[in-house]
């Protein structure tokens, strides 16, 4: 992924609500699953780390990124973006 490309997919990012929330249970394969699912329908989406979470969120995210073919958009604070490029249901076209 460019660097032009990095930027788009943020600004996109900035009108989204997360749609997921990590908390004290951390990563379970229910929450994985559900964040596949989620990153195969929109291609973009957000995850939010509750307070009560210890893990680090840049390690979540390269974590859930890993499980799910997807890659890190970027980690603010407690805000992680994935996106996934899909096949079948392109929503979502890149700059070049």
């Amino acid at each position: 992924m460019t660097s032009k490309q990095r930027a788009y997919l943020k600004s996109l990012a900035m009108k989204i609500q997360p749609i997921f929330n990590v908390g004290k249970g951390s990563l379970s394969p229910e929450l994985i699953e559900g964040i596949r699912e989620a990153i195969d329908a929109r291609e973009l989406i957000k995850i939010s780390v509750l307070q009560n979470c210890n893990d680090d969120a840049n390690e979540l995210a390269n974590m859930i990124a890993e499980r799910t073919r997807s890659q890190v958009v970027q980690v603010i604070g407690k805000k992680i973006v994935l996106y996934k490029e899909s096949r079948d249901h392109k929503k979502i076209e890149l700059p070049k």
